[in-house]
């Protein structure tokens, strides 16, 4: 019976459309739902790369699925998207949130989230990827710290990482780091977060130089000054720290950004979350990092 339901699901999506998929797990007694989106055109005989997107706090898993839209490239380049729903609508990066506060275990949900994702939906085990906004990107830092050995690379989106002990660096992990040098919300220079959940984070150019140490990358990086695509207020600097085996420690540096996704929408006013930039598209930019990569 297993099986014959196993070759449903498979045929099922390998219809013409893409298919949407609501699902759950029960982890430490509680239900920990997630929707999984599946390009149109996979094959039950192959395995396929795995972003699996964190949303922000107060975010939805819905609501992120649209909010850093992988979809188009997820059709054009054959990868499974998986955006879970953290408890209270926060996850327990290390700091204060909600479900810090109720002791919820987020990174043993994630660990048997992987599993289940390699086990049911084909997920290739080397090509597991995460990605975060906000509380969802100080998720992806921690997930990076005492996950390493499932994840292949982390993208950071308005955030950086908590300092925290526990949840330091230790084992290299290609990463890349999105911050914005207004964002009101999570501070590009670091310190102490006065709003939200608090907490002492790394600024972005001390994250970077974190990783670069655990990754033994060059301390020297390449830097380039991103081409204006658009006016709005906004310009784009790209630091890369190359390491062995071509680890990559990536910095992009949003100057005059908010609290945003670049290349997404303006999803509160300016005087919540700082400006929009849209002279990147950080999907597109996440993705290229992201296949560069695979577990050995």
């Amino acid at each position: 019976m297993k099986k014959l339901l196993i070759s449903i699901f498979w045929l099922l999506t390998l219809q013409c459309s893409a298919t949407e998929i609501k699902s759950n797990i029960i982890v430490d007694g509680i239900r920990r739902d997630f929707i999984v989106y599946m390009p149109a055109g996979l094959d039950s005989n192959n395995t396929y790369p795995a972003i699996i997107s964190l949303h922000g706090r107060l975010g939805t898993a819905e609501g992120q699925l649209k909010f850093a839209d992988f979809r188009a490239l997820a059709e054009r380049e054959k990868f499974i998207i998986i955006c879970p729903q953290g408890i209270n609508r926060s996850w327990n990066d290390g700091r204060g949130t909600p479900a810090h506060q109720k002791g919820i275990d987020d990174v043993k949900f994630i660990d048997e989230l992987i599993d289940h994702l390699i086990n049911k939906y084909h997920a290739d085990s080397k090509r597991i990827y995460l990605a975060g906004m906000s509380n969802g990107g100080f998720m992806s830092s921690r997930l990076a710290c005492q996950l390493n050995s499932k994840i292949a690379a982390i993208a950071v989106v308005g955030a950086s990482m908590d300092k925290n002990e526990g949840y330091q660096a230790r084992w290299p992990m290609p990463v890349m780091y999105i911050q914005g040098t207004n964002d009101p919300l999570v501070p590009f220079s670091g310190g102490r977060m006065k709003n939200g959940t608090g907490g002492e984070i790394y600024g972005h150019e001390e994250v970077l130089k974190a990783w670069t140490s655990v990754n033994g990358c060059n301390l020297t990086p390449t830097i380039t000054d991103l081409p204006a695509l658009v006016t709005d207020g906004t310009s784009i600097r790209k630091e890369v720290f190359l390491g062995p085996s071509g680890i990559q420690v990536v910095g992009y540096t949003i100057f005059q950004g908010g609290h945003t996704w670049p290349g997404g929408t303006q999803y509160l006013p300016k005087a919540i979350i700082g400006s929009l930039s849209n002279n990147m598209n950080a999907c597109n930019a996440i993705w290229d990092f992201f296949k560069q990569y695979h577990k050995n």
